[in-house]
């Protein structure tokens, strides 16, 4: 990585799918099957390059190995939620499957009476940690997610896989960023439901690639969601959801019963 800011995103142009670096309005091409490629070390860039509404932006990651996502990470949501401050991240998992891309679906499940938005900055892994020491060096870049919740199945199950894990729950994108994010802000039908520093979270990017690579391997792809502040409600048929990070980008998307 270079110490300037670099952005790059996953697009379909015609049927054909490639990754490029975004500059200004258009993306150019790069030499990379992947997002996960530029771990290794960003390429030199080709001469092919698109304007950006010519292409369709596509979830930067599609098949990590996990997802893996932080609770209780904001002080404000900590205190939304009438939880004690955690002493170690709380971590739970939401399946690769459950992944979408800006402007894509979000489909609510009959066996929900409330799914709830939660607007999130996540950390892309761009090389294998392992009982990482220096977390922020495993790290590819950032993008936004929203970690889709049926919050009452999160409520009556004593696991949230089920609540986390339906397909179209992990709307992700639209962009990766190599600097790190410094705000999250989260609106519903254009109105501005959410907004928080970053700073306000009990654990920084570091020391979560640091705990969570104590535990299991983290590898190139993989995804670290890191937690929602105050501000989650429900979204039904009809909602547009859009999660802003600065430097990112916005990711929008629409929301529709099954």
């Amino acid at each position: 990585m270079t110490d300037e800011a670099r952005r790059f995103g996953r697009f379909d142009l015609g049927g054909r799918v490639f990754i490029g670096e975004v500059e200004g309005d258009d993306a150019v091409e790069l030499p990379a099957s992947s997002m996960v490629d530029l771990g290794g070390g960003m390429p030199e860039r080709t001469s092919a390059r698109h304007p950006l509404r010519d292409l369709r932006v596509l979830a930067p990651v599609m098949s990590p190995s996990k997802i893996i996502c932080v609770g209780l990470n904001y002080r404000s949501h900590i205190e939304e939620m009438g939880w004690d401050v955690p002493k170690a991240p709380i971590i739970f998992s939401k399946p690769p499957s459950a992944i979408i891309g800006p402007g894509q679906e979000i489909v609510l499940p009959p066996s929900s009476s409330r799914v709830d938005y939660e607007g999130e900055s996540a950390v892309i892994i761009g090389r294998i940690a392992r009982h990482a020491k220096m977390g922020l060096d495993h790290i590819l870049g950032y993008t936004a997610l929203n970690d889709v919740t049926a919050r009452d199945l999160q409520e009556v199950d004593p696991d949230w896989t089920r609540a986390k894990g339906f397909d179209t729950f992990a709307p992700m994108g639209p962009f990766v960023s190599t600097a790190p994010p410094s705000t999250v802000v989260t609106r519903l039908n254009g109105k501005e439901v959410q907004r928080s520093p970053l700073s306000d979270r009990v654990f920084g990017d570091a020391e979560l690639v640091e705990y969570i690579s104590s535990i299991m391997t983290l590898f190139p792809g993989d995804i670290i969601a890191t937690g929602t502040p105050s501000g989650i409600s429900p979204i039904g048929p009809g909602d547009v959801v859009e999660v802003e990070l600065d430097g990112i980008g916005c990711l929008r998307n629409v929301v529709v019963g099954l």
